[in-house]
Parts: structure tokens; sequence; C-alpha cells
């Protein structure tokens, strides 16, 4: 079972742990995209997704988010759920987001986690119903 996010929940674990639990929050969101999303050629390695935002001072989680939006807008469509925010829409609210104190990085944040819980939602339910799941867009 995909375990359901919550924005307010991560926001404050993020302020408290001084952002360190972000790259948890990373790590985990990757690790279980690639779960949801089966063999779809786009599974990403989730270490080196922590690595990388490190490393590059968080410009890496900017495109990640970019790539994880479409990723998960495509998982959407394959499973008839409306996901209207796709990774341009996600770009978007960062590149504009630190034009105005950073904020515009909360609402990508929030629409992601939105949407992340949505597909997990549908996932969990086809899981438990037997039924299937629709992991491969491309099919």
């Amino acid at each position: 079972m995909i375990q359901r996010r919550e924005f307010w929940m991560i926001l404050l674990l993020s302020i408290v742990t001084c952002g360190i639990y972000t790259y948890y929050y990373l790590y985990q969101i990757t690790k279980d995209l690639n779960t949801m999303a089966g063999n779809d050629g786009k599974t990403v390695d989730p270490t080196i997704v922590v690595v990388l935002s490190i490393v590059t001072c968080g410009i890496y989680t900017v495109w990640w988010y970019y790539q994880m939006g479409n990723r998960i807008q495509q998982m959407g469509m394959s499973n008839n759920i409306p996901v209207e925010e796709n990774g341009t829409t996600y770009l978007m609210w960062y590149l504009i987001g630190y034009l105005v104190c950073g904020l515009g990085s909360y609402v990508a944040m929030y629409l992601f986690i939105k949407n992340f819980n949505n597909i997990a939602f549908a996932y969990n339910s086809h899981i438990s119903n037997g039924n299937p799941y629709q992991q491969n867009p491309s099919m």
C-alpha cells in the first residue's frame, strides 16, 4: 500500500528538521512513484534524487518535480484519474515563486502532493480489490 502524504505535515517536519525531512520525502515519494508506475521506462533511483538535490542545492529538485509531474499526469490519464497539473505547472510555480520569496515552491509541492495522493488512492484501491492497475501508460 502506498502511504497518503499530508502537505502540512511535510512542511512542518521540513521546518522542524531544518530541511532534512525534505530529502526523506523526496526519497519516499520517488520510491512510491516507481512502484505505482511499474516498468514505464522512467524509473529513477531515489538515492540519486537525494544526492543530486543536495549537490545542486535544490536545482535538481525543480527538474525532479517537472519530470515526476509529467509522470503522474501520464499515470492519471492511463487510469482515468483527473490530473490537471503537469510538470510544466510545477516548473512555472517554482520559477515564478522564486520571485515572490520562494512561496511558489510551496504551491507546487501542495499541488504535487494532491495529485500524488489521487494516484496513490486509485493504486491502493485497485490492489486491494484485485483489479488490474494500468501501470505502463504506453500500453
